[in-house]
């Protein structure tokens, strides 16, 4: 009796994939949220993009989280122990972990997606660099051997932001990490309702009735993922001024990231309120493709740094003093591991220099192609600024202008400009995605399996490794300088600058945690 009891729990939860029709709850309550982009990529371990980042969180797990105060709590884990030699990890699930077809999670499900996951991500590539194998121990208990020991396990599977390290049945995590998943299958809080889900338009969630949270108060991406609400919409709403109109009439009930510019007028509504979600911020950065002419000679990058005035950048698109800082710290100023750049680098241009190196690298004049996304509203303005300060040194800028979704296929792309490929675009990170030489995957320089961009630099490779194998808090904090020094001089990419910003929701709205990412999960409605 108990056998088909299950069974018919895993068929009534099949179903609701299969049909994409989200359970019929008494007194449902609906959270309508505004991301900052269009979600047209479900695979959050294929592509970076914070709002693939925001659907992962609702309908996958992970196996540990960081909490509000930066430190990784167990979360899928039950408990874990490390051998005395420090190589050997012990990691024992929780009870009661289902994916939402109804069949259990297992050890073999946690390994095949740390692998997938450790293919594409920054940290876990490292990670995976370490481990010799993996091993099921039984149906809830596996280990990870590891050739060495290694200092940033918690830390690579408490990861907070992309790329996440998010558990997904073994027959969805051996998915070719390089192909995207056809499968919304995962064990979290809220299941993907395909058939009401349209993209560009809006995608739907129902509250997992049989997901069981931790018993702890949530903190961060730790603790208990209460679902309070019976389904979370994602509405589809680039238009800023739309969204905010929305908000104020109810129509709505959380907007991610509003335009700077249009915070005053929320700030004078009554009915809403400013919620700073994010307190660590973000950074603005722009990426060269060093595969392709001209930026696959480091003289042409060194000489577009040159022209790199931070406040040019944070006056455009942020505005208001309160919401951003100047920093030249790779690592996030205020954070242990920030440095500046010496020289006024990154604050001062020297236009003249630029030109001077550009004639020595025999740059002959071909407009570099820079993607401008423009329906990210705290994006829109870099490139013209990055356009206007390049000219200034003398490079030619052929500004291509894009939704955001096109930035993030095209960057994927290795071709030469002139075939469809690309030389320069912007994007930012939040503050806890860059905290060190690890976590941040600008500092990769591993060629094809870097991040976008593909950098190769065997001299940063070594300093990244020296990183993840230091112990002593001190040489970390040197190391760290020692790879913003090398990424400067290499000109690996270029950061632009810190802002900050906060979310805007309904005043019935209430429990949106503080976290990097905008979780729905403990979120109420009165």
């Amino acid at each position: 009796m108990k056998i088909m009891r299950r069974t018919l729990a895993a068929m009534a939860a099949g179903a609701i994939l299969a049909a994409g029709s989200a359970p019929v709850l008494a007194q449902g309550k609906t959270l309508k949220f505004v991301q900052n982009g269009n979600l047209t990529i479900l695979d959050p371990i294929w592509t970076t993009a914070y709002v693939t980042r925001n659907h992962g969180y609702l309908i996958y797990d992970t196996l540990f989280a960081t909490d509000a105060n930066n430190v990784v709590q167990p979360q899928m884990v039950d408990k874990y122990e490390v051998s005395p030699d420090k190589t050997v990890w012990t990691f024992t699930l929780r009870d009661g972990l289902e994916w939402h077809d109804g069949q259990p999670v297992t050890s073999e499900d946690c390994i095949a997606s740390l692998k997938r996951w450790g293919a594409r991500d920054a940290m876990g590539q490292k990670l995976l660099d370490f481990v010799k194998e993996f091993k099921a121990v039984d149906g809830k208990t596996f280990q990870m051997v590891l050739k060495e020991p290694y200092g940033l396990v918690l830390d690579s599977f408490g990861k907070p932001s992309s790329q996440v390290p998010f558990m997904m049945p073994k027959k969805v995590a051996d998915t070719d990490p390089f192909k995207q998943i056809d499968s919304q299958v995962g064990s979290g809080p809220f299941i993907y309702v395909n058939a009401e889900s349209k993209p560009g338009e809006r995608h739907v969630y129902a509250k997992n009735p049989k997901y069981k949270p931790r018993s702890e108060a949530p903190s961060g991406l730790a603790g208990g993922k209460v679902a309070k609400v019976d389904r979370v919409e994602i509405i589809e709403m680039p238009d800023p001024q739309q969204q905010v109109n929305a908000l104020i009439a109810g129509e709505i009930d959380l907007i991610e990231q509003p335009p700077h510019d249009l915070i005053p007028v929320l700030r004078k509504e009554k009915s809403v309120q400013l919620v700073d979600w994010n307190p660590l911020g973000h950074q603005f950065i722009y990426r060269f493709n060093h595969l392709v002419k001209p930026f696959d000679n480091p003289k042409i990058r060194q000489a577009a740094m040159l022209t790199i005035r931070q406040e040019d950048y944070l006056k455009a698109t942020v505005g208001e003093p309160e919401f951003y800082k100047v920093c030249t710290a790779a690592f996030i100023c205020g954070t242990p591991n920030a440095f500046d750049v010496p020289g006024g680098l990154l604050v001062k241009p020297d236009f003249e220099k630029a030109k001077a190196l550009l004639k020595e690298a025999g740059y002959d004049g071909t407009p570099i192609v820079l993607m401008q996304s423009t329906t990210l509203p705290v994006l829109t303005n870099m490139a013209p600024v990055t356009k206007a300060l390049l000219e200034q040194g003398g490079f030619k800028v052929d500004m291509q202008s894009m939704d955001w979704q096109t930035v993030v296929t095209r960057r994927t792309k290795k071709e030469p400009a002139n075939q469809g490929g690309w030389n320069i675009f912007h994007t930012f990170s939040v503050a806890a995605d860059i905290l060190n030489p690890i976590s941040t995957s600008y500092m990769v320089a591993n060629g094809d399996k870097a991040w976008f961009g593909w950098p190769t630099d065997p001299e940063m490779e070594k300093l990244r490794d020296a990183y993840a194998k230091e112990t002593d808090p001190a040489k970390s904090k040197a190391l760290a300088k020692a790879v913003q020094n090398r990424a400067i001089e290499t000109a690996q990419y270029g950061w632009v600058g810190q802002w900050y910003g906060p979310g805007a929701a309904r005043g019935t709205v209430t429990g949106w945690l503080k976290a990097p990412v905008p979780v729905m999960w403990n979120i109420e409605k009165k």
